[in-house]
């Protein structure tokens, strides 16, 4: 097929676009900054500058990549800003879906997380929820994530994938990465909280594979949820960081997520436990 990629050159599209090519597509895909379009090239895609901010733009990029599908991996997460993620979510996906539908493609995959549930006592399967009476400010991220999710079923064929928490190359648990500098600062609770990991390896594999799902949301997360009270420890120590000592509590929606439906569709992981990938390092 012919598949555009939004979001290319981000943690996840690094490693997804040179998967899509190898499985024989071609691929064009964006970026915000000509250097690293021009990186998309060695990975074996096209690359484009775009503003998905921009409606006239984006549809423009749409229309001239002709494609068969849309992956949407857009996000705002470099500088760690929610309020700038969540307004590319509800802005950015709304311009993605208009553009798309204008030029007749039917379907597109999408990035959404698997920590938007409501409140529960046990991980989250696709049948809870969303948080929609969350106070602020979780409130912005439930609502760019409902926006997101609105405007991509609007398509008929549209798959969104409810990452976990990424980690590996290019992510906030990579061994200098955002995380093991709250580490560094004693600033990363080990407590009851629960999370749902991903590898941006499993992440994009999955990826691929979904070109070829149903409708609907989907959870991608590794086989343990787990309470930061065991991952940090784990983390800490991959990383060379001080270990933080155990602590007690935890918010209701930090009950990690189930990828029980993921594995019924092909789901196969390379790292099944953040157990070992947070100690492979690649």
């Amino acid at each position: 097929m012919r598949i555009f990629v939004a979001g290319a050159s981000g943690a996840i599209g690094r490693v997804l676009v040179p998967m899509l090519v190898d499985a024989g597509h071609e691929v064009v895909g964006t970026s915000r900054s000509a250097s690293s379009a021009a990186e998309l090239a060695s990975l074996g895609a096209k690359g484009v500058v775009l503003d998905v901010l921009d409606p006239g733009a984006t549809t423009e990029a749409v229309r001239s990549a002709a494609p068969d599908v849309v992956l949407h991996e857009l996000t705002a997460l470099a500088g760690g800003s929610s309020a700038d993620n969540a307004h590319l979510r509800r802005v950015g996906t709304r311009n993605l879906v208009e553009a798309t539908k204008a030029i007749g493609v039917n379907r597109m995959v999408a990035q959404s997380i698997s920590w938007a549930y409501a409140a529960g006592d046990t991980p989250a399967d696709e049948s809870d929820a969303l948080d929609v009476g969350a106070p602020e400010p979780r409130s912005m991220t439930i609502g760019g994530i409902q926006a997101l999710e609105g405007a991509v079923a609007e398509l008929p064929e549209h798959v969104i994938l409810r990452y976990g928490t990424l980690y590996g190359p290019g992510t906030w648990y990579a061994p200098n990465g955002f995380m093991a500098g709250k580490l560094a600062g004693g600033e990363l609770a080990a407590n009851d909280a629960v999370s749902s990991f991903i590898h941006v390896r499993d992440a994009a594999r999955t990826t691929v594979q979904a070109l070829e799902w149903p409708n609907g949301p989907v959870n991608i997360v590794d086989d343990e949820p787990a309470p930061a009270r065991a991952w940090v420890p784990v983390l800490a120590g991959a990383v060379g960081r001080p270990t933080p000592e155990p602590t007690s509590g935890r918010a209701g929606w930090e009950r990690g997520a189930t990828n029980g439906l993921a594995k019924f569709r092909g789901m196969t992981l390379e790292f099944p436990s953040w157990r070992t990938g947070f100690a492979d390092g690649s």
